[in-house]
């Protein structure tokens, strides 16, 4: 169990101000929706009294915040392995492996990185989602932060909200292409297929811009490095099949196997094997919300993409660039 303490004075600027606008000012640790419930459950007084959010401040009041921070997480603390690259008392950087899924749902009540994250820190049961601030696909790869304190959680949560945290991908996508680009088309979910997401209108979707660049050709397919400057479901894998580039592997934007002009067997086994989108999240960097300090990290791809890359060069090598 946590408590928190504080204890602070109200700025005469803040004069004629309404009570949660200069709390939000006065205490930035933590959300403005977050200190209205606080004031709401009369965690929060005012000189003494209990307050409201619309109270007008005159400037002087001695503000007192006391809050036992309860269970927010409900889930099950399961001992599953976490390969954690990094970790101070604020937050915690891992690699998720493909096949992990992020948050319990249906038909996913356990097993998932939350119930391995109760097991590591039974305290981020008093956070939302356990601190996680951002989520990968299931049969995603690669590095995610997770907020270890309410302050931190707030502060992740912001510099996400700024596109102020730059996450790298690679990704191996069907067709031969010949130059990075940017795909800047909203995203919402399919009318057709509510376990899809796709390009709509700016009136249905939400703003969605991915930056790609072409790291290698093989002979029909591509290994791109792609940058997110927004955060969608699904984004990469919707706005590469977009552009007639799906993943590959990807069992829900993908439109099945290619095979180049006399793939030889390996190859094949290789693509028929690869029964999932071939996206690794291989860099993540931002500010530390506490230190300040600026934080980089790399995961190194998995073996399975590893090997789907190594079998693409194999097969250029066999047939050469003049059979794209």
């Amino acid at each position: 169990m946590t408590v928190i303490r504080h204890e602070a004075e109200v700025p005469l600027r803040a004069a004629g101000r309404r009570f949660d606008q200069a709390l939000a000012e006065m205490f930035p640790d933590y959300s403005r929706s977050r200190l209205s419930g606080w004031i709401k459950t009369g965690a929060v007084t005012l000189d003494g009294q209990r307050a409201t959010s619309r109270q007008l401040l005159r400037g002087g009041e001695q503000v007192r915040l006391e809050v036992v921070l309860e269970a927010e997480v409900t889930g099950i603390a399961q001992a599953i392995a976490l390969d954690i690259v990094y970790e101070d008392d604020h937050l915690l950087v891992l690699n998720k492996p493909a096949g992990l899924v992020v948050h319990p749902g249906a038909g996913n009540a356990a097993g998932t990185l939350l119930n391995g994250l109760l097991h590591h820190e039974p305290r981020l049961a008093e956070l939302s989602r356990a601190g996680i601030v951002h989520r990968l696909d299931k049969d995603t790869s690669g590095l995610m932060v997770v907020a270890r304190t309410l302050p931190a959680c707030t502060a992740l949560i912001d510099l996400l909200s700024r596109h102020e945290v730059e996450r790298q991908y690679e990704a191996v996508v069907m067709g031969t292409m010949v130059a990075g680009g940017t795909v800047d088309e909203p995203i919402g979910r399919s009318m057709g297929d509510r376990l899809r997401q796709a390009v709509r209108d700016e009136h249905d979707g939400k703003r969605a811009v991915t930056h790609y660049r072409l790291r290698e050709r093989f002979r029909a397919h591509s290994l791109l490095q792609c940058q997110l400057e927004t955060g969608r479901t699904h984004q990469i894998r919707v706005h590469m099949a977009h552009i007639g580039h799906p993943l590959v592997g990807d069992p829900l934007y993908g439109g099945g196997l290619k095979l180049p002009k006399g793939a030889g067997e390996a190859l094949t086994a290789t693509l028929r094997g690869f029964r999932r989108q071939a996206l690794h999240a291989e860099k993540l960097s931002f500010v530390h919300p506490v230190s300040g300090e600026a934080m980089s990290f790399s995961a190194e791809r998995p073996a399975d993409q590893q090997a789907l890359i190594e079998a693409l060069r194999a097969d250029l090598a066999e047939h050469g660039s003049d059979h794209y």
